[in-house]
Formats: C-alpha cells, sequence, structure tokens
C-alpha cells in the first residue's frame, strides 16, 4: 500500500476540523444572549417591564411625546415638548390647528386667523367676526381660567396627566417581540392576547424609558423621545399677546 504524502494527510485531516469549528461557531450564534449588552430589562416579565418603564417616566423630568390620539371628541395630532411647570407644542384636530404654552398656570393659545373665525353651529362668521380674527392672527391669547376651554386645553400641556393616560396596558400583560426605535433596542409589552389593551415599546439601550406606545383599538400611536432633556419655558412678550375679549371657540373636531 501506498503511504499518503504528509501534506496530502494534513489537509484531509483539517477539513473535519474545520467542519467542526464552523459547527461549533453556528452553535454559539444560536445561543447568543439577546440581552447581551442591554440594560436587562428584556430579561424580566412583562409586568416588571410595564411597571419599570412607568417609574422611570414617573420620574423624568421632560420629555417630547408627538403622535395621534383617537377619542370619543375627534382625532388629535399632539407635538408636545412637557415638563413639570409647563409645556410647549401644537394640536391639530380635523378642522383646526393651534399651539399651546403653557407656563405654570398661565396658559396661552396661538393659532390662525382661520381657528378664530369657527363659529358655533352652522352661523358663518360675521364680518365682525372676520375682523376680530384677522387682529388674533399669530398671536398669544391668554386662556382665562374659568373659560370652560381652559381645562381641556390645559390637558394637552401636563406630563403627568398625558404619560399616566397613555402607558397604561390593560389586559393580561405579555412580553412581545424586540424591535428598534429610533435606532434604540426595544422590548414590547402588550395588554391582552393580540395586544387589544396596547402595546409598550420600552427602551433596552440605557434607561428603559418607553419609546413608543400604540393604544389598542386603532386608538393612535405616540413616540416619546428626548426624555430629561430641559427647553425653555417664557411667557410670550406683550407686544405678541392679545385679550380674546369673549369665550374662546371650541377646538374639537
Amino acid at each position: 500500500m501506498t503511504a499518503l504524502p504528509p501534506a496530502r494527510r494534513t489537509r484531509r485531516a483539517a477539513l473535519p476540523v474545520a467542519l467542526c469549528v464552523g459547527l461549533a461557531a453556528a452553535l454559539t450564534s444560536c445561543a447568543e444572549d439577546p440581552d447581551k449588552g442591554t440594560n436587562g430589562v428584556g430579561r424580566l416579565p412583562a409586568n416588571e417591564i410595564e411597571t419599570k418603564a412607568r417609574t422611570t417616566a414617573k420620574a423624568a423630568a421632560s420629555v417630547r411625546l408627538a403622535g395621534t390620539l383617537v377619542s370619543k371628541s375627534g382625532t388629535y395630532k399632539l407635538n408636545m415638548r412637557l415638563k413639570g411647570t409647563g409645556a410647549t407644542g401644537s394640536v391639530t384636530t380635523k378642522a383646526s390647528t393651534f399651539e399651546l404654552l403653557r407656563v405654570r398656570d398661565a396658559l396661552f393659545l396661538k393659532a390662525g386667523a382661520a381657528f378664530w373665525r369657527h363659529a358655533e353651529g352652522s352661523d358663518e362668521p360675521t364680518e365682525a367676526d372676520i375682523e376680530a380674527a384677522d387682529k388674533l392672527d399669530g398671536k398669544y391669547v391668554k386662556v382665562p381660567q374659568d373659560d370652560p376651554s381652559y381645562k381641556r386645553l390645559r390637558g394637552f400641556t401636563e406630563m403627568n396627566v398625558l404619560l399616566d393616560g397613555l402607558l397604561e396596558l390593560h389586559g393580561e400583560v405579555r412580553k412581545g417581540d424586540r424591535d428598534k426605535i429610533a435606532g434604540i433596542r426595544t422590548i414590547k409589552v402588550s395588554g391582552g392576547e393580540h395586544g387589544e389593551g396596547g402595546t409598550l415599546d420600552v427602551a433596552l439601550d440605557g434607561t428603559p424609558f418607553p419609546l413608543q406606545f400604540a393604544r389598542g383599538g386603532g386608538g393612535g400611536v405616540v413616540v416619546l423621545s428626548d426624555w430629561n432633556r430641559d427647553f425653555p419655558l417664557e411667557e410670550p412678550v406683550k407686544e405678541d399677546t392679545v385679550d380674546y375679549g369673549r369665550q374662546l371657540p371650541r377646538t374639537s373636531d
């Protein structure tokens, strides 16, 4: 029998070794810990993830909330920066868009002339309404605290009120898929078997802030960002402020 040259024996011996190494690498890859390098929240049970996200949000100093909310009173598109002492941003409904600014208890509303021409019922605006609306166009109007609109408008500027209402899951809480929101890894937790109680994306990178909330039943989706990023809040100067002089028009759809 002719002996194999040493080089050929070496190559044949190397082939099974290479296969074993490749197989081992594949198995190691499949078993890699998905929470490696994260904040560890993904290892927690679903209800603990929800609790941690709500607790973290409640302790935050500020946040940006942007998205759509659907309610019985209409559909609202929000883009608000919120903190404990006030808020600034915009609200869009089917009928109009307006800006809100709250500095402590002082609440200001700014809108275009079309908003101020809004008439109750089917009445058309009068010439006096149109003239008054043109004067209010693009100006800040201070909302009196005894005006019926004050409480409802202020609700759009209350950080804790909005977060408490948005971040609550209903039904049995379940852990879902992993995703990314604005490049940040997240873990989903949902209320109900199919997310009918809402779905919350919680950050796996850094602080476990809630980054997105999808309300159940098509109730809208909001994105939460700029956590703890401060922003200035100042009342508008007198030159940019006018007195509406009577009850504010409704701001629903």
